[in-house]
């Protein structure tokens, strides 16, 4: 690697490891947050579904805006977006009572980082093509890095100094990533001239029309992530009668994100074995057994293997996602795809937040898991249709 390439790649590794080092309180451990807040299940579904939802529509939004290449870009709504972090961090760490404005600050600051998160992909893609060069497989594997250390520990210290720890983590995750932000400019270089036929397809029924296919593999994401956030969101409900306490859900939580690392630092060398479509379904069959191995758990055991089939679900979706939509996009739609790949995860929390909330409150964790494994199945018969169609697209687009 070169010096120069270091240099982009080393400030675009702090910004993915305190991105996710801060989604681990928010997300990973909402339901530890909200339930010592006085959340029931049912509440703590409706919070999270409300913020998934909310990010659905803002996403491809932002998403619109940014890619007519004006003002607004890839770099300053991470930074605005870091700023409502860190300010929706402070209050609620202020605020002891009050389930209501807990409610509403959570529910943003939840909405506001899933809004931003296909952004810092999309700046991968923007600063590497105005030639800062980046390592992006190995930025995105310490991102899960950050995110597994931080789970690791936070577990441990919430039993210590209960669950105020989790804000002032992040206060201090958010304060290093604006000042890392403020600081990673890209160098002022001419946009490329746009081709006459060159449009952006703003419009979702457009966007449908021109990429069914990658529309349709959305599709089957929601499905897939259905499952998974259904684990991560309800993980402390899921090993409890497991004998699990917050400390192992935290060693869970480290071994899933810890065994991201190797598969995404080595994407790059792995996509010149297997295609990127191929990597998608590989993944989409990894999530399926990792539902399955996570009900038939007996033990924490069982759990903590179906938590290392990470490296092989999301930890191939994630890169394998965000080439899929190099490869497939427009120019001029390369920021909503990412948006869009990330609404099918946010989608997916969506209904997993609506219904596992209840379904927990109602039957109990197993029978959520039956479900998200049902859902999972669903969603991989539906990406292999999908990439079908994207693969026929592409053959008609060369003809």
């Amino acid at each position: 690697m070169t010096s120069t390439k270091k240099f982009w790649t080393l400030r675009y590794i702090i910004i993915n490891a305190t991105y996710f080092a801060v989604y681990s309180g928010i997300h990973a451990y909402a339901s530890v947050f909200l339930l010592e807040k006085g959340f029931s299940n049912t509440l703590i579904g409706i919070t999270l579904a409300l913020a998934n939802i909310l990010s659905v529509i803002f996403q491809p939004f932002i998403a619109g805006l940014i890619d007519k290449q004006g003002k607004l870009t890839n770099r300053n709504v991470s930074m605005a977006s870091t700023a409502l972090l860190l300010i929706g961090s402070v209050l609620l760490l202020l605020i002891k009572n009050g389930i209501v404005v807990i409610f509403i600050i959570f529910a943003l600051i939840y909405m506001v980082q899933m809004v931003y998160q296909p952004i810092i992909t999309a700046m991968y893609f923007e600063y590497e093509a105005a030639g800062c060069h980046i390592y992006y497989g190995l930025a995105r594997g310490l991102g899960s890095a950050g995110f597994a250390v931080t789970s690791f520990f936070t577990g441990r210290a919430i039993g210590k100094f209960g669950v105020s720890i989790l804000m002032i983590l992040d206060i201090i995750f958010l304060s290093i990533a604006l000042v890392v932000l403020y600081f990673f400019k890209k160098p002022k270089v001419e946009a490329p001239k746009l081709e006459k036929n060159e449009v952006a397809h703003n419009n979702l029924i457009s966007f449908i029309k021109t990429y069914p296919g990658f529309m349709l593999f959305v599709a089957a994401a929601v499905c897939f992530f259905f499952a998974h956030n259904a684990i991560n969101d309800y993980m402390i409900q899921i090993i409890t009668p497991l004998g699990g306490t917050e400390a192992q859900m935290g060693t869970a939580v480290f071994i899933a994100a810890l065994l991201e690392l190797p598969t995404m630092a080595l994407i790059d060398k792995i996509m010149k074995k297997i295609s990127v479509k191929n990597l998608l379904l590989i993944s989409g069959t990894a999530f399926l057994i990792k539902t399955l191995l996570m009900l038939l758990a007996p033990n924490m055991a069982v759990v903590y293997i179906s938590q290392a089939m990470q490296m092989f679900a999301y930890a191939v979706f994630i890169p394998a996602g965000a080439y899929f939509v190099n490869q497939t996009m427009a120019r001029l739609d390369q920021v909503k795809g990412q948006a869009y790949i990330n609404c099918s995860i946010t989608l997916g929390g969506v209904f997993s937040s609506l219904v596992c909330g209840r379904l927990l409150d109602i039957k109990g964790p197993h029978f959520m898991l039956i479900v998200s494994l049902t859902v999972t199945a669903i969603g991989l018969v539906i990406a292999f249709l999908a990439l079908k169609v994207v693969a026929i697209s592409r053959k008609s687009a060369l003809k």
